[in-house]
């Protein structure tokens, strides 16, 4: 893949990385039962949260690809969009304790140096479909977009850069994450979600406001199909 993309990717995901009783007079009076993992009785046995998923239909096989597709592509970059949710809390409270404006300048430009180290090679291997997901992602994470969050944490300068750079790849690091009105967004938050259900992620709570019941109720029949990019 062209350099000049693999690096902008790159320098995209930097910038936002670098940017987490009952009374006890009350308790001989129910019946309470007390778990080995728990100190605290309970007046009832916890049951482990079971999340129903809606079924999805796919009206052609060539539908069913690409989701599966879609699945690939999602599971493959959320990692990266949650850690950058991660970093930006952590940087967003370290740099609330740092008083002189050169010492934060120093200190986003080390955590950029480490980031570079660590993750160089992984976010070289992004295809461009992969990093239109991350840009969604991140607003999903965040509920911020990619581009404010740039030009929040470094400079207006380098957000027009880099989204000037990324228009160049039919990208936009303006894209937001909307899955009440982008089917291909319904069908993310739908993989995310499947995923945790089986172990495979560990989800965080988006930023946004909506619930997987209210999308399930929207998308009852798919109004736009997934975007082929």
């Amino acid at each position: 893949m062209n350099r000049l993309f693999l690096s902008t990717v790159f320098l995209i995901v930097t910038n936002i990385i670098i940017a987490q009783q009952n009374s006890e007079n009350d308790l001989e009076s129910e019946l309470l039962y007390k778990f080995e993992t728990d100190s605290i009785p309970q007046s009832g046995i916890r049951l482990k949260e079971v999340v129903l998923f809606q079924p999805l239909k796919f009206k052609t096989i060539d539908d069913l690809k690409d989701y599966v597709l879609l699945r690939n592509r999602t599971l493959r970059v959320y990692p990266y969009a949650k850690l950058a949710s991660d970093r930006l809390d952590t940087l967003s409270i370290r740099l609330k304790e740092i008083k002189r404006k050169r010492s934060k300048k120093i200190y986003m430009k080390r955590v950029e140096k480490f980031i570079y180290s660590e993750f160089e090679q992984e976010l070289r291997k992004l295809s461009r479909s992969q990093g239109r997901i991350l840009i969604k992602l991140v607003h999903r994470q965040t509920g911020e977009t990619t581009h404010s969050l740039v030009k929040d944490l470094r400079n207006g300068w380098r957000a027009f850069l880099y989204q000037t750079t990324a228009s160049m790849f039919k990208l936009s690091l303006k894209d937001t994450y909307d899955p009440e009105t982008i089917y291909e967004d319904f069908l993310i938050e739908d993989i995310l979600q499947r995923a945790y259900g089986d172990g495979i992620i560990d989800l965080d709570p988006t930023a946004l406001t909506y619930t997987l019941d209210s999308l399930y109720t929207i998308w009852k029949e798919p109004k736009n199909p997934i975007e082929k990019k």
